[in-house]
């Protein structure tokens, strides 16, 4: 799903609201995670998961077209660690549909 069909969803499910006011504040939540990872902390929505940053040490790595080792320095890249309830219901799901087939 992308950020665009989140908005028309949830504007379709709350005829109340306005599309604009609705992806106002898609782009506030998505700027507040944003804002968290960018200052070093994490970011938690109860029931859905919680955004952090992982860290990954400098190592060589290799270039696939040549082969020649290169020096791949170290960064933080963000991390996503769904929540049990989104858990269960992803597995809940996926049980369904082996069962299907």
């Amino acid at each position: 799903m992308t950020k665009s069909e989140l908005i028309t969803k949830l504007a379709n499910r709350l005829p109340a609201l306005k599309e604009e006011d609705v992806s106002y504040s898609v782009a506030l939540v998505l700027e507040a995670i944003r804002s968290n990872l960018e200052k070093g902390h994490r970011a938690e929505i109860r029931g859905f998961g919680s955004f952090a940053l992982n860290y990954r040490p400098p190592r060589n790595g290799r270039n696939p077209k040549s082969g020649e080792q290169v020096a791949v320095p170290a960064k933080y890249v963000p991390h996503f660690k769904p929540g049990k309830e989104l858990k269960d219901r992803v597995n809940s799901v996926s049980q369904m549909m082996n069962q299907d087939f």
